[in-house]
């Protein structure tokens, strides 16, 4: 059987970059919080990324506003077309930033044609804010810590 492809090494101080061009080819991480004690994964849309703290749009209808709600705890995780991939464990709250919301808003079409204004009482913003973020390169089966 052969054996699976060694994946390059990681130079520590390349990692921030690294995670970050993950996220960025990534384009849409998977988000999984917790629905009771059934854990709840799904595709999501990030509307604004600051480093490794991740914005993401929800309507009040969609079931992750419950799951959010009663446990703030969740992940992110990316994975590029290179299986490079990049978990953010993070807290959720609700943006309250007017001006920031306004930004997010102001740089997002998609949410301006589906949402109509940032009033739309559907809308919340989260802020996904990081505890710990990991990086793996390929499928090395080592993840590497990121400093925050």
């Amino acid at each position: 059987m052969p054996k699976p492809p060694q994946p390059l090494p990681v130079e520590p101080a390349q990692l921030r970059e690294l995670a970050l061009t993950t996220m960025r080819r990534a384009k849409f991480p998977m988000l999984a919080t917790m629905d009771g004690d059934q854990p709840r994964v799904r595709p999501v849309s990030p509307v604004h990324s600051e480093g490794f703290t991740v914005y993401v749009a929800n309507l009040r209808s969609y079931g992750k506003t419950a799951q959010i709600a009663a446990n703030p705890k969740a992940e992110l995780c990316y994975l590029d077309e290179d299986h490079h991939q990049v978990r953010i464990t993070a807290r959720i709250e609700v943006l309250e930033d007017a001006a920031k919301l306004a930004q997010i808003w102001q740089d997002n079409p998609l949410l301006r044609s589906y949402l109509g204004s940032p009033e739309n009482p559907e809308l919340i913003v989260y802020i996904c804010r990081p505890t710990q973020v990991r990086y793996m390169r390929e499928w090395a089966l080592h993840y590497h810590d990121i400093t925050l």
